[in-house]
């Protein structure tokens, strides 16, 4: 069983791991463009927990940090320009962001899209064409593609929603 909490600095090693793990498996997977640069770094994973933004899952029983994931409640400037289609409803909506696992335990992803439809039953979220490990998990969960949405430095990345 996985349980979700609020990130703390002293998660910030394991978060950092988490997310060199995503880097590695993104390259594995032929993923060279997505995360470039030692992105995300340490300084917005801490304004995120500084925030309120930044999310651990950890294992119940061993309390064992397994993934990370940023859930920002409200509008994302990104997402007010989507091309190649429309989202499924203008409601309020969460985002997730930044969903990543050290690769130890299946059902990460899952346990990050329940907690979050908890909290807000419409959902956006995106991700790089050539993340296929992502796609497929927001596919799985049922997340309809809703179009291409460009993120700050201009490059596109495809958008999802699920509503729940």
């Amino acid at each position: 069983m996985v349980t979700i909490r609020p990130t703390t600095l002293a998660d910030l090693p394991a978060v950092m791991e988490a997310y060199d793990y995503g880097r590695a498996l993104m390259r594995r997977q032929g993923n060279t463009v997505q995360w470039v640069n030692g992105y995300p770094a340490e300084a917005l994973v801490r304004s995120e927990i500084a925030a309120g933004h930044s999310f651990v899952c950890v294992a119940a029983e061993s309390n064992e940090l397994l993934g990370t994931f940023c859930f920002i409640l409200g509008e994302d400037p990104t997402y007010l320009r989507i091309d190649d289609g429309v989202w499924l409803n203008n409601a309020p909506y969460g985002v997730v962001h930044r969903l990543a696992t050290n690769g130890r335990q299946p059902g990460i992803a899952r346990a990050c899209f329940d907690w979050c439809a908890q909290r807000c039953p419409n959902l956006r979220a995106d991700t790089h064409e050539a993340n296929l490990t992502m796609r497929h998990a927001l596919e799985k969960y049922g997340f309809i593609r809703c179009g291409i949405i460009y993120v700050a430095d201009g490059t596109p990345r495809i958008a999802y929603q699920k509503v729940v």
